[in-house]
Protein backbone atom coordinates (compact mmCIF):
# COMPACT_ATOMS: atom_id res chain seq x y z
CA UNK A 1 0.00 0.00 0.00
CA UNK A 2 1.01 3.41 -1.08
CA UNK A 3 0.04 7.33 -0.04
CA UNK A 4 0.51 9.71 -2.60
CA UNK A 5 0.42 13.19 -2.80
CA UNK A 6 -0.62 14.34 -6.27
CA UNK A 7 -2.87 12.42 -8.35
CA UNK A 8 -0.21 12.57 -11.87
CA UNK A 9 1.83 10.41 -9.16
CA UNK A 10 -0.29 7.06 -10.46
CA UNK A 11 -1.01 6.28 -14.12
CA UNK A 12 -4.28 7.41 -15.20
CA UNK A 13 -5.17 4.23 -16.46
CA UNK A 14 -4.11 2.24 -13.93
CA UNK A 15 -6.38 4.49 -11.77
CA UNK A 16 -9.42 4.51 -14.53
CA UNK A 17 -8.85 0.37 -14.20
CA UNK A 18 -10.05 0.32 -10.41
CA UNK A 19 -12.39 3.83 -10.72
CA UNK A 20 -14.40 2.76 -14.49
CA UNK A 21 -13.60 -0.44 -15.40
CA UNK A 22 -17.12 -0.24 -16.96
CA UNK A 23 -18.13 2.05 -19.94
CA UNK A 24 -22.02 1.24 -19.05
CA UNK A 25 -21.77 2.53 -15.57
CA UNK A 26 -18.56 5.16 -16.05
CA UNK A 27 -18.50 7.67 -13.68
CA UNK A 28 -16.85 10.66 -14.54
CA UNK A 29 -15.93 12.30 -10.92
CA UNK A 30 -14.14 9.23 -10.28
CA UNK A 31 -11.77 9.59 -13.23
CA UNK A 32 -8.09 10.43 -13.25
CA UNK A 33 -8.87 13.31 -15.82
CA UNK A 34 -11.97 15.19 -13.21
CA UNK A 35 -9.62 14.62 -9.77
CA UNK A 36 -6.62 15.18 -11.50
CA UNK A 37 -8.19 18.83 -12.79
CA UNK A 38 -9.35 19.50 -9.17
CA UNK A 39 -5.40 19.31 -8.36
CA UNK A 40 -4.01 20.75 -11.35
CA UNK A 41 -6.23 24.16 -10.71
CA UNK A 42 -5.24 24.30 -7.37
CA UNK A 43 -8.75 24.00 -6.05
CA UNK A 44 -7.23 20.78 -4.21
CA UNK A 45 -4.01 21.35 -1.89
CA UNK A 46 -2.04 24.36 -1.20
CA UNK A 47 -3.76 26.12 0.66
CA UNK A 48 -7.68 25.14 -0.12
CA UNK A 49 -7.66 22.83 3.25
CA UNK A 50 -7.92 19.14 1.02
CA UNK A 51 -4.54 17.11 1.00
CA UNK A 52 -4.65 14.46 -0.99
CA UNK A 53 -3.49 11.44 0.23
CA UNK A 54 -4.84 9.03 -2.27
CA UNK A 55 -3.74 4.89 -1.52
CA UNK A 56 -2.50 2.81 -3.81
CA UNK A 57 -2.57 -1.09 -3.69
CA UNK A 58 -0.23 -2.68 -5.85
CA UNK A 59 0.01 -6.63 -6.61
CA UNK A 60 2.62 -8.60 -7.99
CA UNK A 61 5.01 -6.87 -10.91
CA UNK A 62 3.35 -3.64 -8.99
CA UNK A 63 0.05 -4.03 -11.19
CA UNK A 64 -2.14 -2.03 -9.66
CA UNK A 65 -5.60 -3.71 -7.64
CA UNK A 66 -7.33 -0.64 -5.93
CA UNK A 67 -6.99 2.98 -5.09
CA UNK A 68 -9.13 5.20 -3.44
CA UNK A 69 -9.15 8.72 -3.48
CA UNK A 70 -8.64 10.41 0.61
CA UNK A 71 -7.75 13.47 1.90
CA UNK A 72 -6.25 15.21 4.70
CA UNK A 73 -8.52 18.10 5.85
CA UNK A 74 -8.19 21.00 7.77
CA UNK A 75 -11.61 22.18 8.02
CA UNK A 76 -15.40 20.25 6.85
CA UNK A 77 -16.11 22.71 3.81
CA UNK A 78 -17.41 21.00 0.93
CA UNK A 79 -18.46 18.09 1.61
CA UNK A 80 -22.38 17.77 2.25
CA UNK A 81 -22.59 15.47 4.64
CA UNK A 82 -22.69 17.56 7.85
CA UNK A 83 -20.56 16.89 11.06
CA UNK A 84 -19.53 20.44 12.61
CA UNK A 85 -21.76 19.45 15.67
CA UNK A 86 -19.31 16.54 15.92
CA UNK A 87 -15.97 18.83 15.67
CA UNK A 88 -17.75 21.09 18.64
CA UNK A 89 -18.36 18.73 20.96
CA UNK A 90 -14.33 17.29 20.86
CA UNK A 91 -13.26 20.15 20.77
CA UNK A 92 -15.30 21.04 23.87
CA UNK A 93 -14.28 18.02 25.50
CA UNK A 94 -10.54 19.15 25.02
CA UNK A 95 -9.69 16.87 21.85
CA UNK A 96 -8.83 18.36 18.72
CA UNK A 97 -11.08 17.38 15.67
CA UNK A 98 -8.98 18.18 12.95
CA UNK A 99 -7.17 17.47 10.77
CA UNK A 100 -9.45 14.49 9.16
CA UNK A 101 -8.99 12.15 6.59
CA UNK A 102 -12.17 12.56 4.12
CA UNK A 103 -12.87 9.67 1.29
CA UNK A 104 -14.36 11.40 -1.33
CA UNK A 105 -14.97 13.58 -4.67
CA UNK A 106 -14.12 17.17 -3.36
CA UNK A 107 -17.26 19.55 -3.29
CA UNK A 108 -19.27 17.28 -5.37
CA UNK A 109 -21.58 15.22 -3.67
CA UNK A 110 -22.09 12.62 -5.94
CA UNK A 111 -22.89 8.79 -5.47
CA UNK A 112 -20.43 5.97 -6.41
CA UNK A 113 -17.68 3.67 -5.27
CA UNK A 114 -15.03 4.95 -3.18
CA UNK A 115 -12.89 1.64 -2.54
CA UNK A 116 -12.08 1.41 -6.23
CA UNK A 117 -10.79 -2.38 -6.40
CA UNK A 118 -10.20 -3.77 -10.00
CA UNK A 119 -12.19 -6.43 -11.21
CA UNK A 120 -10.54 -9.66 -10.70
CA UNK A 121 -8.94 -8.13 -8.06
CA UNK A 122 -10.60 -10.30 -5.25
CA UNK A 123 -12.72 -7.01 -4.68
CA UNK A 124 -13.90 -7.56 -1.12
CA UNK A 125 -10.70 -7.99 0.24
CA UNK A 126 -9.21 -5.17 -1.84
CA UNK A 127 -11.95 -3.04 -0.04
CA UNK A 128 -10.80 -3.93 3.37
CA UNK A 129 -7.18 -3.46 2.56
CA UNK A 130 -8.04 -0.02 1.64
CA UNK A 131 -10.41 0.79 4.62
CA UNK A 132 -7.93 -0.58 7.35
CA UNK A 133 -5.18 1.65 5.41
CA UNK A 134 -6.94 4.60 5.60
CA UNK A 135 -7.39 4.07 9.36
CA UNK A 136 -3.21 3.90 9.52
CA UNK A 137 -2.85 6.88 7.63
CA UNK A 138 -5.62 8.51 10.37
CA UNK A 139 -3.12 7.22 12.57
CA UNK A 140 -0.05 8.31 11.22
CA UNK A 141 -0.82 11.69 10.86
CA UNK A 142 -2.38 12.43 14.36
CA UNK A 143 -5.93 12.64 12.45
CA UNK A 144 -8.91 12.52 14.37
CA UNK A 145 -11.21 10.21 12.31
CA UNK A 146 -11.99 9.02 8.43
CA UNK A 147 -14.97 9.55 6.55
CA UNK A 148 -16.20 8.22 3.40
CA UNK A 149 -18.78 9.74 1.98
CA UNK A 150 -21.42 9.16 -0.34
CA UNK A 151 -20.39 5.78 -1.16
CA UNK A 152 -22.75 2.71 -2.71
CA UNK A 153 -25.06 0.57 -0.46
CA UNK A 154 -22.76 -2.39 -0.94
CA UNK A 155 -19.66 -0.79 0.32
CA UNK A 156 -21.89 0.72 3.05
CA UNK A 157 -22.74 -2.51 4.21
CA UNK A 158 -19.90 -4.76 3.48
CA UNK A 159 -17.30 -2.41 5.16
CA UNK A 160 -19.77 -0.94 8.14
CA UNK A 161 -19.51 -3.82 10.34
CA UNK A 162 -15.78 -5.88 9.94
CA UNK A 163 -14.03 -2.32 8.88
CA UNK A 164 -14.67 -0.80 12.15
CA UNK A 165 -17.25 2.54 10.36
CA UNK A 166 -20.37 3.60 12.12
CA UNK A 167 -23.12 3.63 9.54
CA UNK A 168 -24.87 6.83 8.34
CA UNK A 169 -27.39 7.69 5.77
CA UNK A 170 -28.76 10.55 4.05
CA UNK A 171 -30.83 12.18 1.18
CA UNK A 172 -30.78 13.40 -2.20
CA UNK A 173 -33.80 13.08 -5.41
CA UNK A 174 -33.36 10.97 -8.61
CA UNK A 175 -35.40 11.21 -11.34
CA UNK A 176 -35.58 7.43 -13.14
CA UNK A 177 -36.29 7.07 -16.71
CA UNK A 178 -38.83 4.20 -17.25
CA UNK A 179 -38.46 4.12 -20.90
CA UNK A 180 -39.97 7.26 -21.81
CA UNK A 181 -39.76 8.64 -25.45
CA UNK A 182 -40.71 12.06 -24.81
CA UNK A 183 -41.14 14.60 -22.17
CA UNK A 184 -44.60 14.18 -22.58
CA UNK A 185 -44.62 10.44 -22.04
CA UNK A 186 -42.94 11.23 -18.61
CA UNK A 187 -45.62 13.88 -17.93
CA UNK A 188 -48.49 11.42 -18.52
CA UNK A 189 -47.42 9.26 -15.33
CA UNK A 190 -47.99 12.53 -13.09
CA UNK A 191 -51.10 13.31 -11.52
CA UNK A 192 -52.69 16.06 -13.44
CA UNK A 193 -52.06 19.22 -11.07
CA UNK A 194 -48.37 18.65 -11.14
CA UNK A 195 -48.37 17.54 -14.94
CA UNK A 196 -50.26 20.76 -15.78
CA UNK A 197 -47.95 23.03 -13.56
CA UNK A 198 -44.69 21.67 -14.89
CA UNK A 199 -45.91 22.74 -18.48
CA UNK A 200 -46.95 26.28 -16.90
CA UNK A 201 -43.22 26.30 -15.63
CA UNK A 202 -41.54 25.26 -18.57
CA UNK A 203 -43.63 27.72 -21.07
CA UNK A 204 -43.13 31.09 -18.48
CA UNK A 205 -39.06 29.81 -18.56
CA UNK A 206 -38.93 29.35 -22.42
CA UNK A 207 -41.14 32.32 -23.37
CA UNK A 208 -38.42 34.98 -21.75
CA UNK A 209 -35.30 33.42 -22.91
CA UNK A 210 -33.60 31.21 -25.55
CA UNK A 211 -32.05 28.00 -24.41
CA UNK A 212 -29.34 25.82 -26.15
CA UNK A 213 -26.97 23.67 -25.40
CA UNK A 214 -23.39 22.47 -26.07
CA UNK A 215 -21.11 19.55 -25.29
CA UNK A 216 -17.94 18.24 -26.67
CA UNK A 217 -16.26 20.61 -29.19
CA UNK A 218 -18.83 22.68 -29.93
CA UNK A 219 -17.59 24.18 -26.07
CA UNK A 220 -15.39 27.62 -26.29
CA UNK A 221 -13.44 29.37 -23.76
CA UNK A 222 -16.14 31.67 -24.23
CA UNK A 223 -18.97 29.63 -22.94
CA UNK A 224 -16.51 28.88 -20.10
CA UNK A 225 -16.01 32.33 -19.31
CA UNK A 226 -19.76 33.19 -19.48
CA UNK A 227 -20.28 29.69 -17.25
CA UNK A 228 -17.67 30.72 -15.00
CA UNK A 229 -19.58 33.97 -14.25
CA UNK A 230 -22.79 32.62 -13.80
CA UNK A 231 -21.10 30.27 -11.11
CA UNK A 232 -19.76 33.07 -9.02
CA UNK A 233 -22.33 35.17 -9.07
CA UNK A 234 -24.66 32.50 -7.64
CA UNK A 235 -22.35 30.95 -5.84
CA UNK A 236 -20.93 33.91 -3.86
CA UNK A 237 -24.55 34.34 -2.96
CA UNK A 238 -25.51 30.48 -1.77
CA UNK A 239 -21.94 29.43 -0.32
CA UNK A 240 -19.89 33.01 0.43
CA UNK A 241 -17.57 31.56 -0.99
CA UNK A 242 -17.42 29.29 -4.24
CA UNK A 243 -15.14 26.10 -4.51
CA UNK A 244 -13.36 25.89 -7.55
CA UNK A 245 -11.66 28.73 -9.99
CA UNK A 246 -11.67 29.53 -13.75
CA UNK A 247 -8.86 27.29 -14.63
CA UNK A 248 -10.93 24.45 -13.35
CA UNK A 249 -13.45 24.45 -16.24
CA UNK A 250 -10.95 25.00 -18.87
CA UNK A 251 -8.99 22.14 -17.47
CA UNK A 252 -12.09 19.96 -17.45
CA UNK A 253 -13.52 20.82 -20.56
CA UNK A 254 -9.60 20.07 -22.14
CA UNK A 255 -10.22 16.71 -20.22
CA UNK A 256 -13.85 15.64 -20.23
CA UNK A 257 -15.18 17.51 -23.05
CA UNK A 258 -17.42 14.93 -24.44
CA UNK A 259 -18.57 14.21 -21.07
CA UNK A 260 -19.68 18.09 -20.34
CA UNK A 261 -23.10 19.38 -21.30
CA UNK A 262 -23.78 23.07 -20.76
CA UNK A 263 -27.10 24.16 -20.88
CA UNK A 264 -27.55 28.08 -21.40
CA UNK A 265 -30.63 30.67 -21.60
CA UNK A 266 -29.88 33.13 -23.77
CA UNK A 267 -32.27 37.02 -23.62
CA UNK A 268 -30.86 39.42 -26.58
CA UNK A 269 -27.96 37.83 -27.61
CA UNK A 270 -26.69 37.67 -24.33
CA UNK A 271 -25.96 34.81 -21.98
CA UNK A 272 -27.65 35.13 -19.00
CA UNK A 273 -27.50 31.59 -16.96
CA UNK A 274 -26.27 28.01 -17.78
CA UNK A 275 -25.88 24.57 -16.15
CA UNK A 276 -23.24 22.33 -16.21
CA UNK A 277 -24.23 18.90 -16.36
CA UNK A 278 -21.82 15.66 -16.41
CA UNK A 279 -22.68 13.03 -18.58
CA UNK A 280 -21.80 9.53 -17.30
CA UNK A 281 -22.61 5.69 -18.27
CA UNK A 282 -25.94 5.45 -16.96
CA UNK A 283 -26.91 8.80 -15.22
CA UNK A 284 -26.54 12.52 -16.14
CA UNK A 285 -24.84 14.69 -13.37
CA UNK A 286 -26.40 17.70 -13.00
CA UNK A 287 -23.48 19.87 -10.86
CA UNK A 288 -23.45 23.88 -10.99
CA UNK A 289 -26.22 26.15 -12.41
CA UNK A 290 -25.96 30.23 -12.56
CA UNK A 291 -27.66 33.16 -13.70
CA UNK A 292 -27.26 36.92 -13.89
CA UNK A 293 -31.10 37.72 -14.27
CA UNK A 294 -33.86 36.57 -12.89
CA UNK A 295 -36.51 35.00 -14.48
CA UNK A 296 -39.37 33.19 -12.99
CA UNK A 297 -38.59 29.25 -12.81
CA UNK A 298 -35.61 29.04 -15.27
CA UNK A 299 -33.60 27.07 -12.72
CA UNK A 300 -36.06 24.51 -12.93
CA UNK A 301 -36.03 24.68 -16.84
CA UNK A 302 -32.14 24.53 -17.39
CA UNK A 303 -31.57 22.18 -14.59
CA UNK A 304 -34.17 19.49 -14.41
CA UNK A 305 -36.01 20.01 -17.28
CA UNK A 306 -33.56 20.07 -19.63
CA UNK A 307 -31.76 17.42 -18.11
CA UNK A 308 -34.37 15.43 -18.12
CA UNK A 309 -35.38 15.80 -21.82
CA UNK A 310 -31.29 15.18 -22.40
CA UNK A 311 -31.73 11.57 -20.13
CA UNK A 312 -34.54 10.37 -22.36
CA UNK A 313 -33.26 11.50 -25.57
CA UNK A 314 -29.81 9.64 -25.25
CA UNK A 315 -31.55 6.68 -23.39
CA UNK A 316 -29.62 7.51 -19.36
CA UNK A 317 -31.70 5.68 -16.89
CA UNK A 318 -31.49 8.49 -14.71
CA UNK A 319 -30.48 12.06 -13.32
CA UNK A 320 -28.63 13.00 -10.29
CA UNK A 321 -29.48 16.84 -9.92
CA UNK A 322 -27.02 17.56 -6.69
CA UNK A 323 -27.91 17.55 -2.89
CA UNK A 324 -30.71 17.67 -1.31
CA UNK A 325 -33.44 20.04 -2.13
CA UNK A 326 -37.51 18.83 -1.74
CA UNK A 327 -38.69 21.29 -3.96
CA UNK A 328 -37.55 18.58 -6.96
CA UNK A 329 -40.21 16.22 -5.30
CA UNK A 330 -42.67 18.21 -7.43
CA UNK A 331 -40.96 17.98 -10.66
CA UNK A 332 -40.44 13.90 -10.78
CA UNK A 333 -37.13 13.58 -8.98
CA UNK A 334 -37.75 10.75 -5.78
CA UNK A 335 -35.98 10.72 -2.60
CA UNK A 336 -32.61 8.31 -2.64
CA UNK A 337 -30.73 7.20 -0.07
CA UNK A 338 -27.48 8.11 0.36
CA UNK A 339 -24.61 6.55 2.39
CA UNK A 340 -21.49 7.24 4.44
CA UNK A 341 -18.90 5.72 6.82
CA UNK A 342 -17.20 6.87 9.32
CA UNK A 343 -14.42 6.39 11.88
CA UNK A 344 -13.76 8.20 15.29
CA UNK A 345 -10.30 8.02 16.65
CA UNK A 346 -11.86 8.96 20.26
CA UNK A 347 -13.54 6.28 22.01
CA UNK A 348 -16.18 9.14 24.10
CA UNK A 349 -17.09 10.37 20.49
CA UNK A 350 -17.42 7.32 18.95
CA UNK A 351 -20.38 6.20 21.34
CA UNK A 352 -22.01 9.61 21.06
CA UNK A 353 -22.39 9.51 17.58
CA UNK A 354 -23.43 5.50 16.88
CA UNK A 355 -26.23 6.64 19.27
CA UNK A 356 -26.86 9.50 17.14
CA UNK A 357 -26.75 8.12 13.80
CA UNK A 358 -28.88 5.05 14.78
CA UNK A 359 -31.55 7.47 15.63
CA UNK A 360 -30.85 9.59 12.21
CA UNK A 361 -31.25 6.15 9.96
CA UNK A 362 -34.49 5.43 11.24
CA UNK A 363 -35.68 9.01 10.83
CA UNK A 364 -33.93 9.62 7.27
CA UNK A 365 -35.90 5.69 6.17
CA UNK A 366 -38.95 7.77 7.49
CA UNK A 367 -38.93 10.32 5.61
CA UNK A 368 -37.94 8.90 2.63
CA UNK A 369 -41.05 6.82 2.80
CA UNK A 370 -43.38 9.57 3.55
CA UNK A 371 -41.71 11.32 0.82
CA UNK A 372 -42.55 8.77 -1.75
CA UNK A 373 -45.96 7.94 -0.99
CA UNK A 374 -46.58 12.20 -1.65
CA UNK A 375 -44.73 11.49 -4.85
CA UNK A 376 -46.18 13.87 -8.16
CA UNK A 377 -47.07 10.19 -9.71
CA UNK A 378 -50.52 9.09 -10.25
CA UNK A 379 -52.61 7.04 -7.57
CA UNK A 380 -55.46 5.87 -9.60
CA UNK A 381 -56.80 5.49 -13.34
CA UNK A 382 -57.96 9.10 -13.36
CA UNK A 383 -54.52 10.94 -12.94
CA UNK A 384 -55.52 12.28 -9.80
Amino acid sequence: MKVVPRIRDIAADAWDACANPDAATYNPFLSHAFLGALEAAGTVGERSGWHPHHLVLEGRGDAVSGVMPLYAKTHSQGEYVFDHAWADALHRAGGQYYPKLQGAVPFTPVPGRRFLARPGAKEAETELLLARAAIQVADRIGASSVHVTFLTEGEWARLGGEGGFLRRTGQQFHWHNAGYRTFDDFLQTLASRKRKAIRKERADAQAAVEIFSVTGAEITEAHWDAFFAFYMDTGSRKWGRPYLNRTFFSLLGAALADRCLLVFARRDGKLVAGALNLIGGDCLFGRYWGAIEHHPFLHFELCYYQAIDYAIAHGLPRVEAGAQGEHKLARGYLPETTYSLHWLADPRLEAAVARYLEEERSEVAEVNELLREHGPFKRDGNGQ
